[in-house]
């Protein structure tokens, strides 16, 4: 009985004892980031988001830094950014994190600059990128369907978020760092409806390690966030236009989630370029009166783009209209942003940050020192060899009974030539049966046509004699990156070759996928017809590297590389008159500059100018 007693009061004595230091223990700490009914909450507090998109592909690495203090000195508390499947996984298993493709540093140094991060991981980022951010060699699977429950494709998107959260998982808010939140697939309602696709991809992303908030990302239609969204996770607002668009968007989301934050997921504070068409502006004054209402409402807004940058390379993707059945992106991605391409403010940019001056308590930082591009006495330019006197050494000949595309080949990017010695005299009508994108014909080394995708062309009156040598040279001037088409835009001649409806056989076939290791095997001195496709090199000699704007005006079509570094695509059509040509890739002395045409240029020479040109003639 005693014992009992005694038990009993000890019970007592622990509970009280357990019940004070629970009263005394502190409450639990809030999350980092979190996303609570209509408002975003930051260590506890209201948040509203202010961010621009910068992407890390687009921007020289050495002026990484100086651009995102650009953001924070507008006004920008945040940044965002697709993560690159097909520039982090080039060829299946193998992986780049390096240099340009450095995501880790690009999110920590923002962080150093204080600012957050909104990282949109795709798989599908759209972006006006090649094939929409997918791998190409996705392509080469006969039948896979990307963004789909195709088994195929989502063990490849598995692997690559995987490894995508093995570098940047620890950065994320739930885990004290700066990466808010992330979204889930990228419009899909512009898209899809499946459902399941997107749980799987939420699924995907959760068994990676990606544990901060989602959200996904539509235009603003009931139609498309029905398509794009899930019950259970937040949705954002996709939009352009002036104050009364931002209004009406945010109504419409507002209607479709009850609950939820209200924000622009993309305010389009400018659009991008296509070849052949005009260079696109927005007022200053319009994107400012825009994000001054969001701000005045409370709604949080992202930047649709703080600064766009260059598609370096082969970054550049295409688009396709109900009128246009391809339309190509250019190099450039200026974007008429608040940053312009080389990193200088625009009266868009100080117009911005007046508003959003207006409406924050701390003060701004003060606006960095802008890199000053400056022009660059002309050089000439020496022929290096016709493109068919030189394929030995560019590429390996294949044998093929039919024609293929391009990833058929192992080839993801570039050109690709196809050639066949004709047996009979041919006369009627050469037809390339599904051309990407365009082709150049030659005749025993000779230029006879040019046939353009963007003008649906495809068909060639010929009349040759037998034993004619035919090359067809296709370009690939960027994947479909938007809508239906884009799930099976190969590249190269995707049906067949006909001549007068008779299919022609047995084909050699040139991958010309023009990579540095194929580069660098180029001997010296001219060979065969430069007024056919060919190479052309130049010295640009510098006392000081500075950036600056390749003027190629009088060059045609075709490509230039710097000292080893692929500047991208020009074409006479434009807009795009100019390549952006950052001084971290130059160096003090020889520079060498290597172009390759495809059309015969009118000029000899190259010079640097200190601001871009765009010219549609």
């Amino acid at each position: 009985m005693n014992i009992s007693r005694t038990l009993q009061a000890g019970l007592l004595a622990l509970a009280m004892t357990g019940t004070a230091a629970l009263a005394a223990a502190p409450a639990a700490h809030p999350p980092h980031f979190a996303i609570a009914g209509a408002r975003f909450e930051l260590d506890g507090k209201p948040f509203v988001i202010r961010s621009g998109d910068m992407h890390y592909p687009r921007i020289p690495r050495a002026a990484w830094r100086a651009r995102l203090r650009m953001a924070r000195a507008m006004g920008l508390n945040t940044v965002t950014t697709y993560a690159f499947w097909f520039q982090h996984e080039p060829e299946p298993g193998q992986w780049d994190f390096s240099g340009q493709n450095d995501l880790r540093t690009f999110i920590k140094t923002a962080a150093e600059e204080g600012l957050n991060v909104v990282l949109r991981p795709g798989p599908y980022v759209c972006a006006e990128v090649d094939f929409g951010g997918f791998p190409a060699w996705l392509l080469r699977t006969p039948g896979l369907r990307v963004r789909s429950m195709d088994a195929r494709y989502l063990a490849a998107s598995a692997r690559y978020f995987k490894r995508l959260a093995q570098e940047v998982g620890d950065l994320q808010s739930s885990r004290g760092g700066p990466i808010l939140m992330l979204q889930l697939e990228n419009e899909y309602g512009s898209f899809g409806r499946d459902h399941d696709y997107l749980r799987a991809v939420r699924a995907q992303m959760r068994a990676a390690g990606f544990d901060a908030p989602l959200f996904t990302s539509d235009g603003a239609a009931g139609r498309l966030f029905e398509g794009g969204t899930l019950a259970d996770v937040p949705a954002v607002v996709n939009f352009g236009g002036g104050a009364d668009d931002a209004k009406g968007s945010i109504e419409e989301l507002a209607a479709w989630r009850k609950q939820g934050p209200r924000m622009a997921g993309e305010y389009w504070a400018g659009w991008f370029d296509h070849w052949g068409e005009q260079h696109h502006n927005q007022s200053p004054e319009e994107a400012a009166r825009t994000v001054d209402w969001m701000l005045a409402q409370g709604v949080s807004f992202n930047l649709y783009m703080f600064h766009g940058g260059t598609s370096f390379g082969w970054l550049a993707g295409a688009n396709y209209s109900g009128t246009e059945p391809y339309q190509p992106d250019t190099t450039s991605y200026d974007y008429d942003a608040a940053l312009d391409e080389a990193g200088r403010p625009t009266p868009k940019y100080f117009a911005l940050r007046e508003v959003i001056a207006k409406h924050v308590k701390e003060a701004l930082p003060s606006v960095p020192a802008a890199p000053q591009p400056q022009a660059l006495p002309a050089f000439a330019l020496q022929p290096a060899g016709s493109l068919l006197a030189r394929l030995d050494v560019l590429s390996e000949a294949q044998s093929s009974r039919w024609i293929r595309p391009m990833e058929a080949f192992g080839q993801n990017y570039g050109y690709i030539l196809y050639r066949k010695r004709l047996d009979a005299p041919a006369k009627g009508q050469l037809v390339l049966n599904e051309l990407h994108d365009q082709a150049t014909v030659l005749a025993d080394g000779r230029v006879i046509g040019r046939l353009d995708r963007r003008r649906g062309e495809n068909t060639l009156a010929v009349d040759l004699p037998a034993g004619t040598q035919i090359d067809l040279l296709v370009e690939a001037m960027g994947r479909i990156g938007f809508g239906a088409k884009l799930v099976d835009d190969n590249k190269g001649i995707t049906r067949s070759v006909a001549l007068d409806k008779e299919e022609l056989e047995g084909w050699t076939v040139y991958p010309l996928p023009m990579d540095a290791a194929a580069l660098k095997r180029l001997p010296a001195g001219a060979s065969g017809d430069m007024t056919a496709p060919g190479f052309w090199r130049g010295t640009l000699t510098l006392d000081k590297p500075a950036d600056t704007f390749l003027d190629t005006r009088g060059w045609g079509k075709g490509q230039v590389w710097v000292n080893g570094r692929h500047l991208g695509r020009f074409w006479r059509i434009g807009p795009q008159q100019t390549l952006y040509l950052p001084a971290s890739w130059l160096k003090a002395g020889k520079n060498d500059v290597l172009v390759f045409t495809t059309e015969p240029p009118t000029a000899t020479t190259m010079q640097g100018l200190a601001g871009p040109v765009y010219e549609t003639p």
